[in-house]
């Protein structure tokens, strides 16, 4: 995992000429305009999901991890916790399943608070809980790009 500012996009450009584009992305676009939806930048293989959803509660909300794609989510407006947990320290609920790329986790993890202006790398071994509520449930838009490995 890693977090960090806007500003500091370009410091992770070396990792790979996908995350390259999607840092890119995120750093050269203005979202506030933006509707939500998916927008391709290259295919299935890097493609942006813009959000705009409340924040929900902690209690009952379970882990996500994905195979096939490195998540970067990028709060551009509003405030939300979110959650992160090695997949090997956390119980399997749902197993894998392909369709939906994901595999649903129960366990403890550690919490960030992402404010806007700040994007969080999830590779497949970080199970991440995103949209989380710091005290009550809150709008938050954000952009979440996929990027195939």
């Amino acid at each position: 995992m890693i977090i960090d500012t806007i500003g500091n996009a370009s410091l992770y450009r070396g990792m790979s000429d996908r995350l390259a584009l999607a840092l890119d992305y995120l750093k050269k676009t203005a979202f506030s305009g933006m509707r939500p939806g998916r927008y391709e930048l290259d295919g299935d293989r890097v493609y942006a999901l813009v959000q705009h959803r409340d924040t929900r509660p902690r209690k009952g909300s379970l882990w996500e991890a994905h195979r096939r794609y490195i998540d970067i989510q990028y709060v551009f407006e509003g405030l939300e916790l979110m959650g992160y947990a090695n997949i090997r320290t956390l119980k399997v609920v749902e197993e894998y399943e392909e369709s939906k790329e994901a595999l649903m986790l129960r366990g403890k993890g550690d919490f960030v608070t992402v404010p806007a202006g700040t994007f969080v790398i999830f590779f497949p071994e970080d199970a991440h809980m995103p949209s989380i509520a710091l005290k009550e449930p809150q709008p938050v838009k954000k952009v979440v790009v996929k990027v195939m490995m």
